[in-house]
């Protein structure tokens, strides 16, 4: 994908490329402590979207989905 964005725009979006991958992880973090099935079910599943999204919003970075 062709990087149309701004200067600011592309650190907005690196801003909420560094905030999902913090979300992710801490998901991915409680999901493996989560004793209850289901509260581990959906952290599974929030960490497995916020991966799907990181992906998605990396496509708008210089560089493409290498940057993080």
């Amino acid at each position: 994908m062709e990087n149309s964005l701004g200067q600011h725009e592309s650190l907005e979006v690196h801003e909420l490329v560094v905030f999902k991958n913090t979300c992710t992880a801490k998901s991915y973090t409680m999901s493996t402590l989560a004793q209850d099935p289901e509260l581990k079910a959906l952290l599974d599943a929030d960490a497995q979207s916020g991966q799907q999204h990181l992906q998605q919003l990396k496509q708008f970075l210089p560089g493409g989905e290498t940057n993080q």
